[in-house]
């Protein structure tokens, strides 16, 4: 039982608690309220102090094994970057290599303040990931990629193997921990993947109702191979095979017309929007507004380490806000309180976190605390506008999942951050 305390309780995108405190009793908030009301009425719960409180961080768009690959392809368009150097990368690490690298990631996660992923793996030695999720505390859920046509040597797969893979990793970690760890089908992209191999995966995701994660239309290039290749845009193209619906997550969405907006809005179909990986690999600016006011719910991902080159989410939301403002040429375009939705609840909500990512008593206690001490936290007169414009995932102090806290005043409770960082570092050395 721990009661957290904090000057500023941020519970969602419509109420902040001053002089607030919270309640958490096994894996879920019990109480919502005043701080002293509080205090008084449970002095033997485990008080934890914070100066912020806010709901834990969504990214419903990460490639945590690609994080030894930090900072070896800058610079690249994106079809160069992938086949030239990003994929090449996968398909030489090891298992070990791999686990070091999902390791590093989870261990960024931890300390920055996301609480929760959607995972897109790679083609190999998917288990190692699923493993490092499993004892970092994160909520995750994760798939093995799916690759069956027009890829680089060591990834490239028999179909019927890779959807027999998928099938045994989703009885073996589909619900783990706890129900912490879910699985998502994640064919890669459908410039590598067959006809049969994407109806296989939506197959799949109807037998054991789990969720499809896939890139979708984030540059032109891939646009117009999909188009050669299938006589349709890409979205008309993945609905045709049964890759939309409420159960899918389509990361970028960069470049899509009217009609593939009004299939998406149609279909309940999740966006995830990437704005840094989106701006460094100059791919282009996703039209967030536009799908917001179609009522897609559109969450926020880091992407990879290679492409933007940090899995901070606070960072994300700051850029997704300037990006939208400087696309519409509009001030008031993409606002604060709008983007700590994307990256909070809209990303449980795309993600399939049932109960996450808000602040309120029955919730799940996905929290995150953050210190006011640095200099650019005076004064606050938003915390909306603090947390996507200011904050750092440096400013983090507390990081809870379900209850558990994983990482309190620069220390993780789990993981060995030493450990892991001397290992990718050793990893890396080799790539």
């Amino acid at each position: 039982m721990t009661l957290l305390t904090a000057d500023t309780v941020v519970q969602d995108a419509d109420r902040v608690l001053q002089d607030g405190a919270v309640v958490v009793v096994d894996d879920r908030i019990t109480a919502v309220g005043d701080r002293a009301a509080l205090a008084d009425a449970h002095p033997d719960h485990e008080r934890i102090d914070v100066d912020v409180l806010a709901p834990g961080l969504v990214g419903a768009h990460v490639h945590s094994v690609q994080s030894l690959g930090r900072g070896i392809a800058d610079d690249q368009e994106l079809l160069d970057w992938l086949f030239d150097h990003v994929l090449p990368m996968e398909a030489g690490l090891d298992a070990a290599e791999m686990r070091a690298a999902a390791d590093l990631a989870y261990l960024e996660f931890v300390e920055s303040g996301t609480t929760g992923v959607v995972d897109h793996l790679s083609v190999d030695h998917a288990g190692e990931a699923f493993g490092a999720a499993a004892d970092s505390g994160v909520r995750a859920r994760l798939g093995k990629v799916l690759m069956d046509k027009d890829s680089p040597d060591g990834l490239q797969e028999d179909t019927d193997a890779a959807l027999a893979e998928t099938e045994a990793l989703i009885r073996e970690w589909d619900g783990a921990c706890d129900g912490r760890i879910q699985y998502a089908i994640t064919p890669r992209f459908v410039v590598s993947c067959t006809e049969a191999c994407l109806r296989g995966c939506r197959a799949l995701a109807d037998e054991y109702g789990v969720r499809i994660h896939t890139h979708a239309s984030e540059n032109q290039g891939e646009i117009e191979t999909v188009e050669a290749e299938t006589g349709k845009r890409n979205i008309h193209w993945l609905d045709d095979v049964g890759l939309t619906g409420e159960d899918v997550v389509l990361a970028h969405c960069v470049w899509t017309d009217d009609s593939e907006r009004a299939l998406l809005a149609e279909t309940g179909t999740h966006v995830t929007h990437c704005p840094s990986s989106n701006m460094k690999l100059a791919s282009g600016v996703a039209p967030v507004a536009d799908y917001r006011e179609r009522g897609i719910n559109v969450a926020l991902g880091t992407d990879g380490p290679p492409c933007n080159n940090t899995l901070d989410g606070f960072a994300e939301m700051r850029q997704a806000s300037l990006l939208g403002k400087v696309d519409a040429l509009d001030p008031t375009a993409l606002p604060a309180r709008s983007v700590f939705e994307m990256a909070t609840h809209n990303g449980a909500k795309a993600a399939g976190f049932e109960n996450v990512g808000r602040i309120a008593e029955g919730w799940t206690a996905d929290l995150v605390g953050l210190s006011t001490d640095a200099a650019r936290s005076t004064p606050i007169h938003d915390p909306y506008s603090h947390l996507v414009y200011a904050a750092h995932g440096d400013d983090v102090t507390l990081t809870m999942v379900a209850g558990d806290v994983l990482y309190r005043d620069g220390a993780h409770v789990r993981m060995d951050a030493p450990a892991i960082r001397e290992r990718a570092r050793e990893f890396a050395a080799e790539l």
